[in-house]
C-alpha cells in the first residue's frame, strides 16, 4: 500500500470514529438528508420507468396518424380518406378506425372503447373485451359477466365481458373496451362509412416528414399527427408530472438548502476545539481538511445511497403508493401494473451532483478559516 492510501485509510478510520462519537447528531443529519434524496430519487425513478414503458409501447404504433378538424375540433372523417393516404407515395397501408370515449356514470369515470384491427381480437356480437380496470372499478369478475352501459338516461346496453387483458398491458388497455365494429356503430351512432381517423404506415421511417408535407398539401382539411409527435406529448407530461412532485417536495429541498448555508457559516464549538486538538498534536491544515471532507464525504454519500435504495425499493418493489397518484394522473382508474426497473444514469448522476457536492463544499470554507488559525486561540 502506498503512502497516500495509508495515509487516506488513517484519515477515514479518524473520520468513522469521529462520527461514532457524535452518533444522535448524525443519524438525524442523515435521516434528514436521505429523505430529501429519496423523495427526488423516487420521482425520478418513477417518471423514467414511464417513459421507458410509454417509449416501448409507442414503438408498434402507426408512423403517422390522420384526423379530420372541423372548428377547431376533431371531426369523423370519410373512409375513402384512407384510399387518399394510400397513393401517397411511400405509404404502405392506410387503415380508417373506430375508437371513441364513454363516460361511465357509475363509477365515474370514461372507458376507451375501440374496434382492434386483429381479427383475432374482434369480440363475438353483444361481447366485450376489456382492460383489468373496468371490473375492479364495477366489481365484478370478468369470466362471463355482463355488463350494462347506459348513453343516456332510460337507456340500458348489455354487453356480455368475453375476457379481460392481463395486468402486464396494463399502462395502455385498463380502461380500454374492444368492441365488434357492427356493436361499436349501434352503440355510438355512428353512419356507415365514417370513422374516427385514418392511420398509415411507411416503407421508410426517414420519409415520415416528406409523407406528411405530401398529404397536408392534398388534404389540408386535415391534420397529421406523427408518433414521434405522440411520444413528445407523452415525454412531456410526464416531465411535468415529475417536476410537480419535485415542486412537492421543495420545503424539504429549502430545509437542506438552510443547513448547508448554516454548515458553511460556521463550526460548533465541539467541532473547533476538536480541530484545535488535532493542529496542537502535529495535524497540519491539510490533514484537517482532509479528514474533514472525509466526514462530509461519508455523511453525504451514506445518506444519498441510503436514500437512493429507498427509493428504488419504494418504486419497483412496491409500485410507488406514496407518489403513484400524481405521477400517473388523476383518473379514476389507475393501471394496476408492475413498473420493470429502469434507471436513467445521466438523471442518477445529476441528484448526486445536486446533493452530495453542495453539502462537501460547504465544510470547505469554515474548515479552512479554523484550520489555518493558532491551535491555541481554536481550543479558547
Amino acid at each position: 500500500m502506498t503512502p497516500w492510501l495509508r495515509r487516506q485509510r488513517a484519515l477515514a478510520d479518524y473520520t468513522l470514529a469521529s462520527l461514532a462519537r457524535r452518533k444522535g447528531k448524525n443519524i438525524a443529519l442523515v435521516a434528514v438528508y436521505a429523505i430529501v434524496v429519496f423523495v427526488l430519487a423516487s420521482a425520478m425513478f418513477f417518471a423514467a420507468s414511464l417513459r421507458f414503458e410509454t417509449s416501448a409501447v409507442l414503438r408498434d404504433a402507426p408512423e403517422v396518424t390522420v384526423q379530420k378538424i372541423t372548428m377547431g375540433r376533431q371531426d369523423l372523417i370519410d373512409g375513402a380518406v384512407a384510399d387518399e393516404i394510400g397513393k401517397i407515395r411511400g405509404v404502405t397501408s392506410a387503415k380508417p378506425r373506430l375508437w371513441g370515449y364513454y363516460y361511465d356514470r357509475i363509477v365515474g369515470a370514461n372507458y376507451t372503447v375501440m374496434v382492434p384491427d386483429d381479427p383475432e381480437m374482434i369480440p363475438e356480437p353483444g361481447s366485450v373485451i376489456v382492460g383489468e380496470g373496468i371490473p375492479r372499478a364495477r366489481g365484478f369478475k370478468w369470466s362471463g359477466a355482463p355488463l350494462f352501459l347506459s348513453r343516456y338516461e332510460g337507456d340500458l346496453k348489455r354487453f356480455n365481458v368475453a375476457r379481460a387483458f392481463e395486468n402486464d398491458s396494463a399502462l395502455m388497455t385498463s380502461d380500454l373496451m374492444l368492441m365488434n365494429e357492427t356493436d361499436f356503430r349501434d352503440f355510438f351512432e355512428i353512419p356507415t362509412g365514417l370513422y374516427t381517423d385514418v392511420v398509415a404506415t411507411v416503407r421508410n421511417p426517414n420519409e415520415v416528414a416528406t409523407i406528411v408535407e405530401k398529404g397536408s398539401n392534398a388534404l389540408p382539411q386535415m391534420r397529421f399527427v406523427t408518433r414521434s409527435d405522440i411520444e413528445r406529448t407523452y415525454q412531456k407530461l410526464f416531465d411535468w408530472r415529475e417536476g410537480l412532485l419535485a415542486a412537492l417536495a421543495a420545503a424539504g429541498i429549502l430545509a437542506f438548502v438552510i443547513f448547508a448555508a448554516e454548515k458553511a457559516s460556521g463550526l460548533s464549538a465541539e467541532e473547533m476545539r476538536e480541530i484545535g486538538i488535532l493542529k496542537a498534536v502535529g495535524w497540519d491544515t491539510r490533514d484537517v481538511i482532509a479528514m474533514k471532507l472525509w466526514e462530509g464525504g461519508l455523511v453525504s454519500l451514506g445518506a444519498f445511497l441510503l436514500g437512493t435504495v429507498a427509493a428504488f425499493a419504494h418504486v419497483f418493489f412496491f409500485g410507488a403508493p406514496l407518489f403513484a397518484p400524481i405521477l400517473k394522473g388523476w383518473a379514476v382508474i389507475y393501471p394496476d401494473f408492475a413498473l420493470a426497473p429502469h434507471v436513467d444514469g445521466l438523471e442518477l448522476l445529476t441528484l448526486a451532483l445536486l446533493t452530495i457536492v453542495p453539502y462537501i463544499a460547504a465544510t470547505l470554507v469554515p474548515i479552512w478559516r479554523v484550520a489555518s488559525g493558532d491551535p491555541d486561540a481554536v481550543m479558547r
